[in-house]
């Protein structure tokens, strides 16, 4: 049970699929423009993910290892067809958005990264926490983005949505470059310049911490 979990959590913040290791870099930069799209975009990458590790880990043995890789692209298109067609039936106006990027999930490497590195040599049960604990780290950063770039961009969270909300007041200039291409590079480059920041900072405390205990021992 222990093991189920460390897969699931390193996926939200340890080895984030976004954050950490830099991962599905062009739905990150292209669809953050909003909350509402990042959040679609994380949910549908994540129903790919799930399913197409199950059926992976599930043939993993029956698939000769010339065409593997070839068999899980084929595998991981199918479920991102489900998708496709799914969003253009019950959410077709984030299907209308979306409608560029949901086809090019079938080359976002962190799925085939993921079924190659891990659903092929782990269980099912292991690979179904893996790609739980990926699929919500993938989501959560997204979603992240997209509302920075919606407040300065726009003002606003979830816009189009029944949950959108005005969170600026009147006065407020909309920063046009943050709902761009531009804002895409400039929001992610910040987050994670404060991220790398704070991580070394904890670094230096515990590596202080450590030369402090060390002292005191060689004192004694």
């Amino acid at each position: 049970m222990l093991t189920l979990w460390k897969d699931f959590i390193k996926g939200l913040w340890k080895e984030n699929p976004v954050f950490v290791m830099l991962l599905g870099m062009c739905p990150t930069l292209a669809v953050t423009n909003t909350a509402t799209n990042g959040l679609a975009m994380g949910l549908a990458t994540s129903f790919v993910l799930l399913g197409s590790g199950i059926v992976n880990s599930l043939v993993k043995k029956l698939i000769p290892d010339e065409v593997r890789i070839p068999s899980f692209i084929v595998i991981i298109a199918t479920f991102v067809t489900i998708v496709d067609y799914s969003a253009k039936a019950y959410v077709p106006a984030i299907a209308e958005s979306l409608k560029l990027f949901i086809p090019l999930i079938v080359v976002n490497c962190l799925i085939l990264g993921r079924s190659e590195s891990f659903a092929s040599k782990q269980p099912v049960h292991r690979t179904i926490a893996d790609a739980l604990g990926m699929g919500v780290g993938f989501t959560w950063a997204l979603t992240f983005l997209g509302i920075i770039r919606e407040v300065i961009g726009f003002g606003t969270v979830f816009r189009g949505t029944g949950l959108a909300m005005q969170v600026m007041g009147e006065g407020f200039q909309p920063w046009l470059i943050m709902v761009l291409p531009a804002g895409a590079f400039l929001t992610l480059g910040t987050v994670l310049g404060v991220m790398n920041y704070f991580k070394s900072r904890a670094v230096n405390v515990k590596v202080d911490m450590q030369d402090s205990t060390g002292e005191s021992c060689h004192t004694v």
